[in-house]
């Protein structure tokens, strides 16, 4: 755990983004198509754990990335390379563009200066899609992960983020996965090589030593 004084540094708001993966209706919402996982993110506290990182980015000036997974409804370019994809298109709640399950979900709230990278294939957050182009036209140095869940598409975002040359902070209480003793055992002996590992609070200290952008 780097000093405050580090940590303030590493997350200065202007050189920052907070990116909130698949913390969408859908998936961790009441009508989730993975209930299990929807009810360790809130049992866990984990998501009510998001929406005060985002309360706190809006708030310092830290810009605030949103990433969705969804698919068409006739599911051209979506993969089926896989048995999670497999199953994915046979449950009872699809994550269909433009429908309430790849809304964000409550109680995170998206400001209009938020960006919402939508994508329609793959594992990760980052590969293949717009938000590195976007976190390099936004001056990111540092990317705080958030979301869902542990076992797939966090340790995605954070591998691809690292390998794209980008700082990663990871939120460890503000992370999800299934079963819940697998997170930080996850967070711990494998994200935590590559990343440097915090909990909201943390960040939240950080923010609140730094001016606020304007």
């Amino acid at each position: 755990m780097p000093s405050h004084e580090v940590l303030a540094e590493l997350l200065a708001p202007p050189t920052t983004v907070l990116l909130t993966v698949e913390c969408q209706q859908g998936v961790v919402g009441p009508g989730s198509a993975l209930p299990e996982l929807a009810e360790q993110a809130r049992s866990s506290g984990a998501l009510d754990r998001v929406a005060l990182l985002v309360a706190a980015a809006h708030e310092s000036g830290a810009q605030v990335m949103h990433a969705v997974a969804e698919r068409r409804p006739d599911g051209r370019g979506a993969n089926r390379n896989g048995r999670l994809f497999r199953a994915a298109e046979r449950l009872p709640v699809q994550q269909l563009t433009g429908t309430k399950a790849v809304r964000v979900a409550p109680p995170i709230e998206v400001a209009d200066e938020d960006l919402v990278v939508r994508r329609l294939h793959g594992l990760s957050p980052i590969a293949g899609t717009d938000v590195d182009p976007l976190l390099r036209n936004l001056g990111c140095r540092t990317l705080v992960v958030t979301g869902v869940s542990a076992n797939v598409a966090i340790p995605n975002a954070v591998f691809d983020a690292v390998n794209l040359g980008y700082q990663v902070v990871v939120a460890s209480d503000a992370v999800a996965g299934v079963p819940a003793d697998y997170v930080p055992a996850m967070i711990r002996n494998t994200l935590a090589l590559v990343a440097t590992v915090v909990t909201t609070q943390d960040v939240l200290t950080a923010w609140k030593r730094r001016p606020t952008r304007g």
